[in-house]
């Protein structure tokens, strides 16, 4: 007798209805596990190649306790280092860029070239048995993806390049490799833990409820689902009219791009790349967002906006719409979300339901779970469970 095998559909995890536990916001312990085993690994992007083009040229990121800096070497290399000397530790550079020769600590005046060798010590002489080929700057990870630096401090996460190759033709027309800075970094302190950042820029009930304009702008057209490592949002620009003076005359002005296909020319794209790094792709410009973790209940969000060289008055315009526009919807979320931070902290709140399409917010919660199990328990753990083992 024949026997037909049918496939089994793999049990439903029944937390996959229900958000994460309100400790996960608040608890130095769960944020000293995030950092071991995905923060650290986290890719964060830095600056554009354009901003580095030239050798000396650097810019500075401050990740989880650790500064890194990102260098262009003589041999055109672009390189990242910690931004520690190898002597006493000391700082090396300060400030978010500039150019050098050689990077020159202000402590003892070590000097290490723009590849990170030593190459310079004060009284050598006092040092027996100096190994300067051992004594060189730390390195640290370096991805270049369309024109853009990423660092991370450890392996263990995938490449930019792997999160986003499902969305890598709907990119490659807004020729990222070719923009340009159109604004100086811009970090923003915040009482938040970054996962509370975080799930907001993924959650599209909210888009009605807490975002007049969004709404206007984009009417029943916002739209999201979720990859493996990314989550894509998008909303299209609707024909009718704003009531909003700001709105209005940013339909009317944004003009044709002619690199972009006729489907994104009114189409705003957003992408997050697990952990806490996003970039809002619209027709005029690109915002890159991170919200940087800093301690349990702090998070520091960096942003900087890029943008394809473009000297038409339209577009000028267009630009600085925009820029009014996503300031007022910057401001709804952040009253937004520093509700919910104090909401978690209550000792009455458990995890709530989440309804079926909230499947960026399932996503994510199920990666929290699968790194760390200790993600599927109202309540946290005795003391010291972080360390143990």
């Amino acid at each position: 007798m024949a026997t037909h095998l049918h496939p089994v559909a793999p049990a439903q995890d029944p937390l996959d209805d229900v958000s994460l536990p309100g400790w996960l916001y608040h608890d130095p312990e769960f944020f000293a596990a995030e950092k071991a085993a995905f923060l650290r690994a986290a890719p964060q992007v830095v600056c554009h190649e354009s901003e580095i083009a030239e050798p000396g040229e650097w810019r500075t990121i401050e990740l989880i306790g650790e500064s890194v800096i990102v260098i262009r070497g003589d041999d055109g290399m672009v390189r990242a280092f910690t931004n520690v000397c190898r002597h006493r530790g000391s700082r090396l550079v300060d400030g978010e860029g500039g150019c050098a020769k050689v990077l020159t600590c202000p402590y003892h005046a070590w000097s290490y070239s723009r590849e990170g060798r030593l190459v310079g010590v004060m009284h050598r002489h006092e040092y027996r048995g100096l190994d300067a080929d051992k004594l060189g700057l730390v390195p640290v990870a370096v991805e270049r993806w369309r024109g853009f630096i990423f660092i991370r401090l450890e392996q263990g996460l995938p490449s930019i390049a792997q999160m986003m190759a499902p969305y890598d033709a709907e990119v490659a027309p807004y020729r990222f490799e070719d923009m340009r800075a159109i604004g100086r970094v811009t970090l923003r302190p915040r009482d938040l833990n970054w996962k509370t950042v975080a799930d907001n820029y993924s959650d599209h009930l909210h888009i009605a409820v807490g975002h007049p304009g969004l709404t206007r702008l984009f009417g029943k057209s916002y739209a999201i689902e979720a990859s493996d490592w990314v989550d894509r949002m998008e909303g299209q620009l609707r024909d009718e009219e704003s009531a909003n003076p700001s709105e209005r005359a940013y339909q009317r002005l944004l003009p044709q791009v002619d690199c972009l296909p006729a489907s994104h020319q009114r189409k705003w794209l957003y992408y997050k790349l697990f952990p806490c790094v996003a970039f809002d792709i619209y027709p005029d410009q690109v915002d890159f967002m991170q919200w940087l973790p800093v301690s349990a209940t702090t998070c520091v969000i960096r942003e900087i906006s890029y943008a394809l060289p473009d000297e038409r008055r339209e577009m000028k315009a267009a630009r600085y719409l925009n820029w009014r526009i996503n300031r007022r919807v910057n401001a709804e979320d952040t009253e937004l979300i520093s509700r919910v931070q104090q909401g978690m902290a209550s000792p009455t709140y458990r995890p709530g339901p989440l309804g079926r399409s909230e499947v960026c917010l399932r996503s994510f919660s199920r990666k929290l779970r699968d790194f760390i199990p200790q993600a599927r328990l109202d309540r946290p753990p005795p003391p010291g469970w972080s360390s143990a083992g």
